[in-house]
């Protein structure tokens, strides 16, 4: 979906990410802990859920690396399991 902002800071290493099957916090409380990848044409960034923002189902994915800009909007591949 988007970075996640303050009102004067943006982290780059840090999405918000919505699940088309998830819509509610007690689900996507669920997927905390679990690992992301984001394939972008040449690379992969790896990234892990880290928490839940707000109550419709939206998390927190922390990457090891800075995403580009180019990669919000796109899909991200739920790997494993805790």
């Amino acid at each position: 979906m988007n970075y996640r902002i303050g009102i004067r800071t943006q982290k780059s290493d840090e999405c918000l990410i919505q699940f088309t099957s998830v819509t509610n916090r007690a689900e996507s409380g669920q997927l905390v802990g679990r690992k992301v990848v984001l394939k972008g044409a040449k690379t992969k960034h790896a990234g892990k859920i880290v928490g839940v923002h707000g109550k419709n189902g939206v998390v927190i994915v922390r990457f090891k690396k800075g995403v580009p800009g180019q990669a919000i909007g796109t899909s991200v591949e739920l790997i494993a399991a805790r």
